[in-house]
């Protein structure tokens, strides 16, 4: 008597649900991606045709187009700014301010702002966006 199946099985992956899983992937990665970037505020810088990198342990100092102050995301009023910068260099050795300056800004506001550098005797350096134009 011989017993056999008459079917041989074959194993089978169904790939149909890959694509949604491939593409609920790609959308999360991209919402975390957007979602972790470091300057949260966003502020039109001016241009510039060179750049420098800084390698020290920096603060970001910004200030919007209304005015608003932020130290690393926190924000501070002009009133507050000198000692609140203080505070937060404090510890630090040597500190760099990077300062974030919209291009809209009037020259007295940026003034301003490095006056308070002077008197704390902190060294500033101003943001830009390099430009791709020729000198």
């Amino acid at each position: 008597m011989n017993i056999r199946r008459s079917r041989q099985f074959k194993p089978e992956v169904s790939t149909s649900s890959l694509n949604d899983i491939m593409f609920f992937l790609l959308l999360f990665f991209l919402i975390v991606s957007t979602l972790a970037n470091p300057n949260v505020i966003k502020v039109l810088l001016p241009k510039s045709k060179t750049a420098q990198e800084i390698d020290k342990q920096q603060v970001n100092l910004t200030v919007t187009e209304d005015r608003r102050y932020y130290i690393d995301q926190n924000e501070v009023l002009l009133s507050e700014l000198e000692q609140k910068l203080q505070d937060h260099v404090r510890g630090i050795e040597n500190p760099t301010v990077v300062l974030r300056f919209a291009k809209n800004l009037n020259i007295q506001d940026l003034v301003d702002v490095l006056e308070v550098g002077v008197r704390l005797n902190i060294k500033m350096v101003m943001a830009t966006e390099k430009s791709n134009a020729p000198l």
